[in-house]
């Protein structure tokens, strides 16, 4: 059973909203405010967000953008009466997948969940492309699959240690500064006063470079790191 987060203050909307997907086969989650929308975000494993924009505690853009922070994977719909050509572009920029206008009808927001669904899920059918794989010394990365191996054996990942090596990847050779990798990673508006890049090119390395003959992922003193050859 697949399931939703809703983040919704309206409690007639909500109320609607979760009858007609529990009645689709849907596994429904609510947050009635965008404090507590994210939180759920971040804690649980959802196949699908519906967020509305403006929520009491935290906006819908601010509650979009910090999922993505974490989780490039998850759809998410805004759903609101922010309706201009204008809202709709700041909603996909913050990171939604789609945007359904209010009011709506049920069967239009069912179609355009389906559809996020597939999208995410992808054509299992479909013959994959090579330009998914990249390749460095050992290490293979696969952005269809979303895999990563060294030397044969499955590496796990969580999405941020994903998308930091996914950078490093198509940058091989290249030594990155920390602002380049802050920008890619977490996105440009992240604190420029944290240490995160470092926190998490250590977690990269214990994972990519322990108990292997070769460390590919170096320090640039001064000016960031590299993804290379000894």
């Amino acid at each position: 059973m697949k399931k939703i987060l809703v983040v919704e203050d309206e409690v007639s909307v909500v109320s609607f909203i979760k009858k007609g997907l529990t009645e689709e086969g849907f596994e429904i989650s609510i947050a009635f405010d965008g404090k507590s929308g994210l939180q759920l975000a971040l804690d649980n494993s959802f196949d699908l967000i519906i967020l509305d924009i403006m929520l009491p505690e935290i906006n819908g853009l601010d509650v979009c953008k910090f999922i993505r922070q974490e989780n490039q994977e998850v759809p998410i719909l805004f759903l609101t009466a922010l309706g201009t050509p204008e809202n709709i572009v700041l909603g996909l920029e913050n990171g939604a997948d789609d945007y359904l206008v209010k009011p709506f009808k049920f069967i239009e927001l069912v179609a355009r969940i389906k559809s996020l669904l597939r999208r995410s899920k992808g054509n299992p059918k479909k013959d994959k492309n090579n330009d998914y794989t990249y390749s460095f010394n050992d290490l293979i990365l696969d952005d269809y699959t979303k895999s990563v191996t060294r030397n044969g054996e499955e590496i796990s990942l969580t999405s941020t240690e994903y998308k930091l090596l996914f950078f490093f990847m198509k940058n091989k050779n290249k030594v990155l500064s920390r602002f380049e990798i802050l920008e890619a990673v977490w996105g440009i508006d992240y604190n420029l006063g944290t240490n995160v890049v470092d926190v998490y090119v250590n977690y990269l390395r214990k994972k990519i470079d322990t108990n292997q003959n070769e460390k590919i992922i170096h320090t640039v003193i001064g000016m960031g790191y590299v993804l290379k050859e000894s």
